[in-house]
């Protein structure tokens, strides 16, 4: 799909830049496959802020996104593409034969009235197509991945997201995921041939901050610019740039601070971090 920068008529058109995609229907959501979705403002239980520069937006309906895709070996349609706002990328409408309708994350190439299907065993490599791990021969890039067998699709569903199937061995399927982390899945896990759809999702520039404001998104202050009591970085003469390594307003370290915790269980099957370093075996 295009982008296209407007004729600067306005001052907030200056810097837009927006995907052109006519490829999407202007139908509303199918009615069953939605529900509502209460907005929390970044406040937990207690009403304190946990998250902190939420609030506001536009009133959203969640689409209910079949991540498991658990109707086997039963071809579906394609009936049309449709955007999300819960999402970076489009979602697909399919409909089976039996009339029963469900919504998937779009890959790209997809099209109206292609049909697709989750096979039990192997199928066409084409985009949309779900199989095992174990079914897909190596180099081929995939999308919506299980972590585990008979659940549903947690890894690769950001726009112009893909991972890259590397080996299988032992019963393990050895990814390259999108942030160059190297990791092994169980090769009975299911995956979505392709890439995700609508991979110029990043090169879209707002334009102006009130879009923002409409996805919900309040402004950021920096810390440098606060006073010390609000922040450890805010306060000094004059303007500064904070003196010291970059942390959040309680102290941790913010750039470059290992967050994953050390003794989770599924650091095993980690054999590169996104970092590019290897992980000693134990």
């Amino acid at each position: 799909m295009p982008i296209v920068s407007k004729r600067p008529l306005t001052p907030s058109q200056r810097y837009e830049v927006t995907n052109v995609t006519p490829e999407l229907s202007r139908e509303r959501p199918v009615r069953k496959l939605v529900e509502s979705k209460k907005r929390s403002g970044g406040r937990n239980v207690n009403g304190r802020i946990t998250s902190r520069r939420r609030g506001g937006g536009h009133k959203r309906l969640y689409r209910i996104i079949d991540f498991r895709r658990n109707r086997i070996d039963q071809p579906a349609e394609v009936l049309r593409l449709e955007y999300d706002p819960n999402r970076s990328a489009h979602i697909a409408l399919l409909q089976y034969e039996d009339g029963e309708k469900r919504y998937i994350i779009a890959p790209k190439n997809l099209k109206e009235g292609d049909k697709i299907v989750n096979a039990s065993e192997i199928a066409d490599f084409k985009p949309g197509n779900s199989m095992p791990l174990k079914s897909i021969p190596p180099a081929t890039r995939l999308h919506n991945i299980e972590l585990r067998p008979n659940t549903k699709a947690q890894l690769v569903r950001t726009a112009g997201g893909s991972a890259t199937l590397v080996s299988i061995e032992k019963g393990m399927a050895t990814l390259r995921m999108p942030s160059g982390e190297i990791r092994m899945v169980n090769a009975e896990c299911r995956a979505t041939i392709g890439e995700v759809g609508n991979s110029t999702h990043g090169n879209a520039s707002l334009g102006k901050a009130g879009r923002n404001r409409w996805k919900g998104r309040r402004p950021r202050v920096r810390g440098v610019a606060m006073n010390p009591v609000d922040h450890p970085m805010g306060g000094g003469e004059g303007r500064t740039s904070g003196g010291g390594h970059p942390v959040s307003p309680w102290g941790q370290l913010s750039k470059g601070f290992p967050t994953r915790k050390k003794r989770k269980h599924s650091n095993k099957l980690i054999l590169v971090r996104r970092n590019g370093r290897k992980v000693k075996a134990k």
